[in-house]
């Protein structure tokens, strides 16, 4: 095969868009530490802004796996199986569905975190924003592997990064108990339907990481069989 022919399939890459998928899926989650700071103070205008703004980022991530599933190529000269590459943008996407989920969920009811929980709740949001962030550094290393033939340095590299997204993980499991046990402590001074709605918002930020630990698996799978 001609060497121009082999670049242009090459450049036909599914991981650089992959990769861009992820950085919108990073910057919509992201997002939801200024609408829940918005929504500490009350300031409800301001938290929708940040709620549209979660909205028209998952939107953007859609449209990129939805453009992505449909350019995926089948052919001989793909770097990894596609079907992992498939399972590991859809693992992408959750979070950013996860985000705008939250940020809907928090609108609708005008839910509001006790103030005495607020610390200690931002505190365990950007620990779950920190399994996203270590999930997106790794997809970002799909060029290097690609640039490696999936092999060697760069692999060992990936690995503890995600062994690494583990050991994130694993801390917000404990920071969600804590939140949970300083939640039953103030039960009896809330409304029960609140209360019920702060176990829910608390549960799914902390599946913010898991999802994010779900991409790592993703991604360690796909090497294994590159």
């Amino acid at each position: 095969m001609p060497m121009n022919s082999i670049l242009d399939v090459f450049a036909k890459s599914p991981l650089k868009p992959l990769m861009q998928h992820i950085d919108t899926v990073r910057t919509c989650s992201q997002s939801l530490v200024p609408f829940f700071e918005a929504t500490f103070k009350g300031e409800w205008d301001e938290a929708q802004k940040h709620r549209a703004q979660i909205c028209a980022l998952e939107n953007t991530a859609d449209d990129l796996k939805h453009k992505l599933r449909m350019r995926l190529p089948s052919g001989l000269f793909m770097p990894v199986e596609r079907t992992d590459m498939l399972s590991l943008l859809q693992q992408q996407d959750k979070i950013a569905n996860k985000a705008k989920d939250i940020s809907g969920h928090v609108i609708g009811r005008h839910i509001q975190i006790p103030e005495a929980l607020q610390p200690s709740f931002l505190s365990y949001l950007h620990r779950c924003l920190d399994a996203v962030n270590q999930a997106h550094e790794a997809i970002q290393e799909l060029t290097g592997l690609l640039e490696s033939s999936f092999r060697g340095r760069e692999v060992e590299l990936v690995v503890k990064m995600i062994e690494h997204l583990d050991k994130i993980e694993d801390d917000t499991d404990v920071l969600q108990i804590d939140m949970r046990q300083q939640m039953f402590k103030l039960e009896k001074q809330l409304n029960p339907v609140d209360v019920m709605f702060f176990y829910k918002i608390i549960e799914s930020v902390g599946s913010l990481a898991d999802l994010a630990e779900s991409v790592g698996s993703r991604l360690e799978i796909m090497l294994a069989r590159a």
